[in-house]
């Protein structure tokens, strides 16, 4: 069973990339979700990137290129999948006023 990974967005600006395992063939197939707290305000959007984000400790994020997950963005809670093979995912959150937003990643094998 995948156990799920979790991190929450608290102002303006890219969390962390989400490493994932593309290496397992077919099917890939990654859940993801974005859940606001009551009363946020706040755009965002999911991203992904092909690059090697485990390749060495130099690894950059703001310097590689990040493609929008079609359907994954807003004002409101959002979930999807992904089934292309992708080896990250990040939530982008601009502009932030108030609220939290809770980036929820499962991926099965």
């Amino acid at each position: 069973m995948a156990r799920p990974v979790q991190q929450v967005a608290t102002g303006a600006g890219a969390l962390k990339p989400i490493p994932l395992n593309n290496l397992n063939g077919s099917p890939f197939n990654v859940s993801v979700t974005v859940d606001l707290s009551a009363g946020a305000v706040m755009t965002f959007v999911v991203e992904y990137t092909v690059s090697d984000v485990l390749t060495n400790n130099a690894y950059n994020p703001t310097n590689d290129t990040w493609m929008l997950v079609t359907g994954m963005g807003g004002t409101a809670d959002v979930s999807g999948s992904i089934t292309a093979p992708v080896t990250a995912v990040r939530l982008n959150v601009t502009p932030h006023t108030s609220g939290t937003a809770t980036f929820t990643v499962i991926q099965t094998n």
